[in-house]
C-alpha cells in the first residue's frame, strides 16, 4: 500500500468540521507540510471516512444541465445556496444576506428563475406560472442534469 501524504487525519477532521474549503486544505498542507496534495485528495479522503459530501445536488433547484459558461452566474450561486440552506448547512453572513435579498426580489416581481443554456445570457426572470412554478425557478419540461441529487 502506498504512503499516505496525509500526516495528521484528526486534523484534518477538524478542519473539515471547521468548513474549511480543500483549496485551504490544499495550501495549509503546503505551507505547514510542505507536501503538494490536489483538491482531489481531500474530496476522496472525505468519501473514505463516510463523511457528508461538501456539496449539496438539489436537482429540484437546479434540474439543468449548465453550460460551463453558465456554471457560475449570481443566480446559479444563489440557488447553491439556497439549496445548502435546505439541507440545513451554515451559510455565511454575506451569502445569507445575497440570498435573502435574491429571494426577496423574485417574491416582489412574482418571478421565478428560467434558465436557457441555447442563449449567451443562460438566465431569465420570468413570470411566475401560478400553480405550476411553485418554487423559485420556472419548472422545466424535463431534467437535464446529469448530477442527480442522489449520490
Amino acid at each position: 500500500m502506498p504512503a499516505t501524504k496525509i500526516q495528521n487525519e484528526q486534523e484534518v477532521m477538524r478542519w473539515f468540521e471547521e468548513g474549511r474549503t480543500y483549496q485551504w486544505v490544499v495550501e495549509e498542507y503546503r505551507r505547514k507540510y510542505g507536501i503538494e496534495t490536489v483538491p482531489s485528495l481531500w474530496g476522496d479522503f472525505r468519501r473514505r471516512r463516510g463523511l457528508q459530501r461538501r456539496t449539496i445536488r438539489n436537482d429540484e433547484l437546479i434540474p439543468w444541465l449548465l453550460k460551463d459558461e453558465h456554471r457560475w452566474l449570481f443566480p446559479i450561486q444563489m440557488l447553491r445556496a439556497e439549496a445548502r440552506r435546505r439541507s440545513g448547512k451554515h451559510l455565511r453572513d454575506d451569502e445569507r444576506d445575497k440570498l435573502d435579498a435574491w429571494l426577496k426580489r423574485l417574491a416582489r416581481a412574482n418571478a421565478v428563475l428560467h434558465y436557457d443554456p441555447d442563449t449567451e445570457e443562460g438566465r431569465f426572470y420570468v413570470p411566475r406560472r401560478e400553480g405550476i412554478d411553485t418554487d423559485v425557478i420556472r419548472v422545466p419540461e424535463r431534467k437535464t442534469t446529469t448530477r442527480p441529487a442522489a449520490d
